[in-house]
């Protein structure tokens, strides 16, 4: 009797081993997210296309999908990675100079902890830019549409970087070392990396800092034109219900390779989100974008890119999972910069719906 008793408890034990082990989160998730749009544009291009510097939504009265994606990850104590791929009218419009499959690749890297007393890593591959306060997931942002220093930022970079997170978690600091602006595979000819930096502060819940740099060229080496970049922002949750974003852009390039004088491009953004409740939100958005000599959005005109922005959105919370939005937009540039109805024209206005869902 003594043994069957202690064999008993020895099988219960096993049996709680099993069971504590198979409670423990595994290191593998999987998620997706797919947002579907519709955009109407009161310039009705004859193509369907939207303006060439908007890169996220610019299809023009059709029911599409802007971006489908399907992510799994690998998290444990030291190592990390993640792969994710999509597909979607964004990375048609933004992936478009990349060859191949590689216009699908949302994310892919990989990650080792360097430190087992500090929350310094290493990673390297294809990740989210380090640039600005927007990605490509719409959620995620406060706005439906993606401000025009956004869609004319990095969505996306290539390379290796080292991040280091303080204990108290308030600073991030990151270096970067990549394949050139928005680049996965580096320019034809170019034979010269690109560099980033990323510093943010948290001081509080409700505040969050951030600056960021670029500096290389996006040029093969017999035409390099070096560009230096600085992007800034800050988030502040003023309330329960009132939260602000400000940010700012600016950047030169040089003229010429011959010479170092500059070409310089700014845009400053402001948005007020305000939550009326958990269901539903509103947000307005002001900005302007200069960039007189086209670098990044040539027109060919006298004045060059000198356009301000104004628009209004409505979020409603349909489930957890599901995000259903409204945006009203418009845009005035100092120059005939649109067309409408094969006639330049100073101004677009456009109107559009969008419904994410996250699982």
């Amino acid at each position: 009797m003594k043994h069957y008793i202690l064999f008993t408890l020895y099988i219960l034990s096993l049996s709680t081993t099993f069971a504590q082990e198979e409670k423990a989160p595994s290191p593998f998730t999987v998620n997706g997210y797919i947002e579907t749009y519709y955009m109407y544009d009161f310039n009705t291009p004859p193509n369907n296309t939207r303006p060439g510097f908007i890169y996220s939504y610019n299809r023009h009265n059709e029911v599409n999908l802007n971006l489908g994606m399907i992510k799994g990850s690998y998290n444990t104590d030291n190592v990390r990675a993640n792969l994710a791929l999509m597909t979607g009218t964004y990375a048609n419009a933004n992936l478009a100079a990349e060859p191949g499959v590689l216009k699908n690749i949302y994310e892919a890297n990989a990650g080792v902890k360097l430190s087992a007393k500090k929350n310094l890593w290493i990673d390297a591959g294809i990740f989210g830019s380090h640039i600005g306060f927007e990605s490509a997931i719409g959620k995620d942002c406060w706005n439906l549409t993606r401000s025009i220093l956004a869609d004319n930022t990095p969505y996306y970079e290539a390379g290796a970087k080292i991040s280091y997170t303080s204990d108290n978690e308030k600073w991030f600091l990151s270096g970067l070392i990549l394949n050139g602006w928005q680049r996965i595979q580096r320019v034809d000819g170019n034979s010269l990396p690109s560099f980033g930096t990323q510093i943010t502060f948290k001081p509080s819940a409700s505040v969050t800092l951030n600056s960021s740099t670029f500096i290389g060229t996006d040029k093969p080496d017999s035409a390099r034109q070096m560009r230096y970049f600085h992007n800034f922002y800050g988030i502040f949750q003023v309330t329960k219900k009132i939260g602000v974003t400000v940010g700012f852009d600016y950047g030169v390039e040089e003229k010429t390779p011959e010479s170092s004088a500059t070409n310089a491009w700014y845009s400053p953004v402001l948005i007020v989100r305000y939550a009326a409740s958990n269901k539903i939100a509103l947000a307005l958005r002001g900005e302007y974008y200069s960039d007189e000599n086209g670098v990044i959005i040539a027109t060919g005109t006298a004045n060059g890119f000198k356009t301000k922005g104004l628009s209004f959105n409505v979020d409603y919370r349909v489930h957890d999972a599901i995000l259903w939005r409204t945006e009203v937009r418009t845009l005035a540039s100092k120059d005939r910069v649109f067309e409408r109805n094969d006639e330049p024209v100073k101004d677009n206005t456009f109107i559009g719906t969008s419904l994410c869902v996250s699982f």
